[in-house]
């Protein structure tokens, strides 16, 4: 059983950037020696910086709709390092925007409440006590609880206007991390060699963590960031880091709620899409994903 915990990685990618040495001092760009992209999950912009001082964060006077009780739900302060937030799927993602509303956040928490499977969308908030609101999705945190991205915010910079590339969950969001791009393939043998047999998907091509066995057959077969990188080698170097132990959190798009599963850099799941990609397998780049304890 897992819930979102504040600070924790949901995954963690890095990049290592060399570029090559030149007589002269470096100049504009070529001055970075290193750029590290980390990535973490089930967070919004306003469940972080909503209340950032000249942030575009959360609008004055909103309230969304509470089904279950009557009324409406303001944003509230969190205090608690844990938090249940709801179902973030494409479907939810739908009613949550309602058109552009904004209003369906606090419904689609509610429609995962009385419920004491691991069937998607299920809440743990009925099955172990909280010391906060169970029904938490109004609630965001501040430099109370997380004063190093605050202090990260007010010595370089902040976007508030950067929204996530895909209206779905974590393994279609890891592929546009990736790749630029979310898509599935015209599924035959030749699957692994006919990008232009691909089209966009919102929901991602196979699962790698419900079907192991498709990936140990076929790859992705349109073209990764790495395989730039690595066409510029051993001036241009990289590596992707991932959390080795418990996975951070469900599998299925849907689910609130999970047993934990073990990953690892050789681990065919939603947090690891590098190992799935035919470019990274044919060049031999699969050693560029690491375990984070190598970083």
């Amino acid at each position: 059983m897992r819930r979102a915990s504040v600070g924790t990685f949901a995954a963690v990618g890095l990049w290592l950037l060399v570029p090559s040495l030149a007589a002269a001092a470096p100049e504009g760009i070529h001055k970075i020696q290193h750029v590290v992209v980390i990535m973490q999950e089930n967070r919004s912009f306003d469940s972080y910086f909503g209340t950032y001082p000249g942030a575009k964060g959360i609008p004055a006077g909103v309230c969304v709709p509470d089904p279950l009780h009557g009324g409406c739900v303001a944003p509230f302060h969190d205090p608690d390092n844990e938090n249940y937030g709801g179902p973030h799927g494409h479907v939810s993602f739908t009613e949550d925007l309602d058109g552009g509303k904004m209003d369906g956040f606090v419904g689609e928490a509610e429609k995962g409440l009385k419920c004491s499977s691991t069937e998607p969308g299920c809440s743990p908030c009925t099955e172990q006590a909280s010391s906060g609101q169970c029904v938490d999705s109004m609630g965001y945190h501040d430099a109370r609880e997380i004063p190093n991205y605050w202090t990260y915010a007010q010595d370089f910079v902040l976007q508030d206007d950067l929204f996530e590339p895909n209206s779905s969950w974590s393994w279609p969001a890891h592929l546009f991390m990736v790749s630029g791009w979310s898509a599935t393939c015209k599924e035959d043998e030749k699957w692994s060699e006919n990008a232009m047999s691909c089209s966009s998907e919102v929901e991602g091509p196979p699962n790698p963590a419900v079907e192991p066995e498709f990936y140990k057959e076929h790859s992705l077969p349109w073209t990764d960031i790495t395989y730039l990188m690595h066409k510029h080698e051993p001036e241009v170097s990289w590596r992707y880091y991932i959390f080795e132990g418990g996975e951070p959190d469900c599998e299925s798009d849907e689910a609130v709620k999970c047993e934990e599963v073990k990953q690892g850099p050789r681990t065919p799941d939603i947090w690891n899409p590098l190992v799935d990609f035919e470019d990274v397998r044919e060049d031999g780049e699969l050693g560029d994903v690491q375990s984070l304890t190598e970083f």
